[in-house]
């Protein structure tokens, strides 16, 4: 026992004398933080075995509350989190006017259009907002904002990621099936401009049109339904509610793999990632929350631990001053991928390695060798510089 004590009491001096090499303490520095959002109605699905956990998003802010308030008691740095939850159809505009009252730094977990709306209210205008939970290209390109940053990776990062490891397998033969709502054209959408993007073909699609208890008839419905497509290599699937992806796998005419929305997937965070240290936040994670940590719980604590490390550099916690200090060259954040990760400076989007992966491993980490880029290999996932209309950023180079 004497000699665990010793070497906690080392850790934390070294923990010390490291931060303050980061620069002198100039007075204590307090950080409110608002963890705002706008509850969602789940569609029906076929199957309840993956319920969306009540903390979703915000289990992974408080753990970056506890990891930022571990390094931040060393410099006098405060931390607050505050959670705020609008009902479905509730008033998310008068909710984000009182959290940004308190604080000017906002987690936003929203959909695309609830975000604009917040990032667009006179209250906004010097706060610093994170999009935890809306992939969509839009925020990244026409409709981006100048005070608003994405920590949740862009659709297109994942599918991206997806395509880089199937033109590498050389599994360039696929087939599309894509599901009956909007938002999976969406995704539908995505996977083919990445898949033109990395020369993968999609020889042939077809609309999910079944309105049957799959449960008991996927073995007889799934194969006549898809005996019809031409010979390939990966069967893609666009389902982003989750509702019927799962019963394809394993049913199919043609013993074949699939992708996208089940199978092989591209995914800003997974609980079967084990390298670079992630195992440590795994664990954290777990044993604060109870349950495995999904991507919308990692964008949350990438979100929250970005603003630590931009306070423990700037000893400030005026938002302009961090967001300068982000979207800069010289911020670098640990997320436990194996590269630092940092922000895009023409579109605010957190720039970081994709995890491609199945149900129970880790198959590649993206961008894959041999993919090259002029500036940062990372920008071959999802939107570059010249491809993004993002005009909000025009200040940054």
């Amino acid at each position: 026992m004497p000699q665990i004590r010793i070497r906690r009491t080392m850790s934390a001096c070294l923990l010390a004398a490291l931060l303050g090499a980061a620069g002198p303490v100039q007075g204590e520095v307090t950080v409110a933080v608002t963890y705002l959002r706008q509850e969602q109605k789940a569609p029906p699905v076929l199957s309840n075995l993956d319920p969306i956990p009540a903390d979703l998003g915000i289990a992974g802010a408080k753990v970056a509350l506890a990891d930022s308030e571990t390094t931040g008691r060393f410099l006098g740095h405060h931390y607050r989190l505050q959670v705020i939850s609008v009902e479905p159809g509730g008033d998310l505009a008068a909710a984000a006017k009182t959290a940004l009252a308190a604080s000017p730094v906002l987690l936003l977990d929203a959909p695309a259009e609830s975000i604009l709306i917040v990032a667009d209210l006179p209250e906004a205008r010097d706060a610093m907002i994170f999009n935890v939970a809306s992939g969509e290209r839009r925020l990244r390109d026409r409709d981006c904002r100048a005070n608003l940053l994405h920590t949740i990776a862009e659709d297109a990062m994942r599918a991206d990621a997806l395509m880089q490891v199937l033109r590498a397998r050389r599994w360039t033969r696929t087939a599309l099936i894509v599901g009956p709502r909007p938002e999976d054209e969406d995704f539908a959408a995505t996977l083919r401009a990445a898949a033109a993007k990395f020369g993968v073909e999609i020889l042939a699609e077809k609309a999910w049109t079944f309105d049957t208890d799959l449960r008991r008839a996927a073995g007889k419905e799934v194969p006549l339904f898809t005996q019809d497509l031409p010979d390939h290599d990966v069967l893609l699937i666009a389902d982003a509610a989750d509702d019927f992806a799962r019963y394809v796998a394993d049913n199919t005419w043609l013993p074949r793999p699939v992708a996208g929305s089940d199978g092989l997937s591209g995914e800003g965070w997974a609980p079967v990632l084990e390298q670079w240290g992630a195992v440590q936040l795994q664990n954290r994670f777990e044993a604060s929350a109870k349950r495995k940590m999904r991507p919308r719980d990692y964008a949350a604590w990438t979100a929250l631990r970005a603003v630590g490390e931009a306070v423990t550099r700037t000893n400030s916690a005026d938002p302009v001053k961090l967001r300068t200090y982000m979207l800069s060259d010289a911020f670098a954040l640990d997320g436990f991928k194996g590269r630092s990760l940092s922000y895009r400076d023409w579109n605010g989007q957190l720039r970081q390695p994709m995890p491609v992966v199945n149900a129970r491993a880790l198959v590649e980490l993206a961008p894959l060798d041999g993919y090259l880029h002029q500036d940062n290999d990372m920008d071959t996932l999802g939107l570059d510089r010249a491809e993004s209309a993002c005009r909000a950023f025009g200040g940054m180079r």
